[in-house]
């Protein structure tokens, strides 16, 4: 995924908080970071779903349509 940086940015923001004993932001950040990466996850599921269903439309454009059920 091209926008896993954000997690990366997060994870040092969170060993920042840490080390400056901030810890329920450490804590906070954390948890962000795994919203994200569901977000990101389900984003990706999603494109990819997507270009599944383009390319069987593709390819019923290219046989002359879909094939008889």
């Amino acid at each position: 995924m091209r926008d896993e940086w954000i997690l990366d940015v997060l994870a040092d923001l969170r060993a920042f908080a840490e080390m400056s004993g901030l810890n329920e932001s450490a804590e906070q950040l954390h948890d962000t970071s795994l919203v994200i990466a569901a977000e990101l996850a389900k984003k990706s599921a999603e494109v990819q779903t997507d270009q599944a269903g383009t390319h069987g439309r593709k390819h019923a454009e290219l046989s002359g349509g879909y094939p008889a059920s």
